[in-house]
């Protein structure tokens, strides 16, 4: 499993663009860390999951509900 290590200011929809290649998968990046749910503005040095994501899923995320597969 991949991880990243969070910078002073991180917030959870930047780490999914930066790391995920969508802001989108903020909610995927969550569903992984739930115990940092806490936070908004993250300190420096957390070291958070990535979930793993393929190009599908991460179409799928975009979609809504209804036309998910």
């Amino acid at each position: 499993m991949k991880t990243y290590t969070t910078v002073q200011g991180d917030m959870w929809d930047s780490i999914a663009y930066a790391q995920l290649g969508s802001a989108s998968l903020t909610g995927a990046l969550m569903r992984c860390n739930q115990q940092y749910f806490g936070f908004y503005s993250f300190p420096a040095g957390i070291v958070l999951a990535l979930p793993e994501v393929t190009e599908a899923a991460g179409l799928d995320e975009r979609l809504p509900p209804w036309k998910r597969k």
